[in-house]
């Protein structure tokens, strides 16, 4: 069976009182057992939900990391330096780092490689934007992604690897897929990874699906055959509504 996953991305959002308040209130919820539950603060807290999150059910996630190794790159944080914090998952490939700052297949395929050598989990966004959607492109988009990035890898673990679908257009924007649109690109993505690798690893990986979903809408969305989970933006930040959306799956 496999894994039902919600993981909330908090952004640059909260400073260090504000993430330790939200996590707290997250803990103190019910949460569905069923569900493996991640929580992402910044870089600075990485360090405090780490021990907030012990002993408990909840994991916690970096929101990015470098593609190099270590050396004069400003600003970069590591496999390493996460690796030194007991940070063993990460978020790679977020349609903000592709397209505000600029982070291209190459430095994607880089991190790939250099997370799975390292043993980290890997949550690996991929989408298309408004135009791509508009002009029924939204196929070609996602397989060319992938075909530059997970599909020049050899080979892949399915319990170290999440695929995170997020329409770029339905980001911040108040919009959504619809259930049936999920359901489609799921079943799309998880083909690709069979015709690529093998059905047993496509049954094994989790996609889950990352577009504004929100306590009213991701019961119907995480009910569809395909979907295992999802990866939250703006609703993480309330521990209300990120543990109606836990108790969803």
């Amino acid at each position: 069976m496999r894994k039902k996953i919600v993981a909330g991305n908090w952004k640059m959002n909260n400073d260090e009182i504000e993430s330790q308040r939200l996590i707290n209130s997250i803990i103190e919820k019910k949460l569905d057992n069923n569900c493996e539950v991640y929580v992402s603060p910044s870089f600075p807290f990485l360090k405090d939900a780490i021990k907030l999150c012990d002993k408990t059910n909840i994991k916690v996630l970096a929101q990015n990391v470098s593609h190099e190794i270590e050396g004069a790159f400003t600003g970069d944080v590591s496999c390493k330096m996460l690796d030194s914090l007991e940070v063993k998952s990460v978020i790679i490939g977020h349609s903000e780092r592709r397209t505000i700052f600029k982070e291209d297949n190459n430095m994607l395929l880089n991190k790939l490689k250099l997370c799975f050598k390292n043993n980290f989990q890997v949550f690996f966004c991929i989408g298309e934007d408004i135009d791509a959607r508009k002009s029924e492109e939204q196929f070609f988009v996602i397989e060319d992604q992938l075909n530059k990035t997970v599909f020049q890898l050899e080979n892949i673990d399915p319990n170290k690897l999440i695929i995170a679908y997020e329409p770029v257009w339905a980001i911040g924007t108040g919009l959504s897929a619809t259930p049936n649109q999920a359901q489609e690109m799921h079943k799309f993505i998880r083909e690709k990874f069979k015709n690529k690798f093998s059905e047993s690893i496509s049954e094994k990986l989790s996609i889950i699906y990352g577009g504004s979903v929100k306590p009213s809408s991701a019961k119907e969305i995480f009910a569809q055959n395909d979907v295992d989970g999802g990866l939250i933006g703006g609703a993480s930040l309330k521990s209300n509504d990120f543990a109606d959306i836990v108790n969803s799956i």
